[in-house]
């Protein structure tokens, strides 16, 4: 629980006011017993025999039932708290840069190869009820799998990745949503090329069916499916990666951006050019805060395993306030039982 526990129904923790009242009775009840056994000098020395240690005995199964009435009187109340609890997460898009700096060497083998191992461990780690696809980007973006349970046809298109030209961030996302909500229109050409446009859902010259208009949500809101991008972070071309990170949080979906290489970078050659490559971690921590997720580092190959390791567990657990009244009631019913058990253990009575 990682915040203040709130009530539904806050009038009966008055209630708990009658705890204080039951040790009283209590102590009452152990002195009237005391003055009692004083007059018997057989009952004193048993007493005496009985020693310190079974003195406080006879006190822990009073305490456990008190305990047990708090529980319930709590439960009561009908208390929510945020706690993490399983998310069912319906559907992922990985979204891997295949541009050619994902050829670079400072993450061994390199940064391509690097990803595609991470990215294999990932879908091994992440429970079978979750449907992954996947979308490759260099200068433009392809769905290479479309949403799957099958693990191995996802292994399968990570293994046939191939390097190409330039860096389309942007394109990734806008491919990435129109695969998450295929009927909601989302267009690339028109972001691409600049027609018409409202959101990224394209609109046609010729009025026909008035179409329904686009509300936004709150970004992270929509949890039944999140993005994890992939890349070095260095747009070249294609539609603006924020902007298209803003068609994301409008939508509710949540951007995990891993950045991979080093900040530094180095000096790459691809069929006949060459280039300085570095890590643009600015664009990638923007587009992950404006979409209310996280970005993650990853300068080795080793830290990228680390990424997705902890990206498996986050994205199938939630945090959520959630009424706890059932599991106050269990604790009071063990608590009771306890109690109870203990005082017919060792005095062969009920409290």
């Amino acid at each position: 629980m990682t915040s203040p526990m709130t009530f539904l129904w806050p009038q009966f923790l008055w209630l708990m006011l009658a705890l204080p009242l039951l040790v009283v009775v209590y102590v009452w009840l152990l002195r009237r017993k005391k003055k009692m056994a004083l007059r018997y000098a057989s009952l004193s020395i048993v007493r005496e025999a009985m020693g310190t240690g079974q003195s406080l005995r006879r006190h822990i199964p009073p305490l456990l039932f008190l305990l047990a009435i708090a529980a319930m009187l709590l439960a009561a109340a009908r208390p929510f708290a945020v706690v993490a609890l399983p998310l069912q997460q319906e559907t992922i898009i990985l979204a891997m840069d295949v541009s050619g700096s994902m050829r670079a060497t400072d993450v061994q083998p390199n940064r391509l190869v690097a990803s595609q191992n991470a990215a294999k461990a990932f879908l091994a780690d992440l429970p079978r009820s979750v449907r992954v696809g996947i979308v490759a980007f260099a200068g433009t973006a392809s769905v290479v799998q479309s949403p799957t349970l099958s693990r191995e046809d996802l292994v399968t298109a990570i293994d046939k990745f191939q390097l190409q030209r330039a860096t389309a961030i942007g394109n990734a996302i806008v491919v990435s949503l129109a695969e998450l909500f295929p009927d909601a229109g989302i267009d690339l050409a028109s972001l691409t090329y600049g027609r018409n446009r409202n959101n990224g859902i394209a609109i046609d010259q010729a009025p026909k069916e008035p179409k329904k208009e686009f509300t936004p949500v709150a970004p992270g809101s929509y949890t039944s499916a999140a993005i994890i991008l992939l890349t070095d972070g260095q747009r070249t071309t294609g539609v603006d990666s924020l902007e298209a990170a803003k068609m994301a949080a409008d939508r509710g979906v949540r951007i995990y951006t891993v950045g991979v290489g080093t900040v530094d970078g180095e000096t790459i050659g691809f069929e006949g050019w060459s280039m300085r490559v570095r890590l643009d971690e600015e664009t990638l921590k923007a587009i992950a805060n404006k979409t209310q997720a996280e970005y993650f580092y990853a300068g080795t190959a080793a830290d990228l395993k680390k990424v997705y390791e902890t990206l498996s567990s986050r994205l199938t657990v939630e945090k959520k306030e959630t009424e706890i009244s059932g599991l106050l009631a269990l604790v009071a019913s063990v608590l009771a039982l306890l109690s109870a058990g203990l005082s017919l253990l060792w005095f062969n009575r009920i409290l």
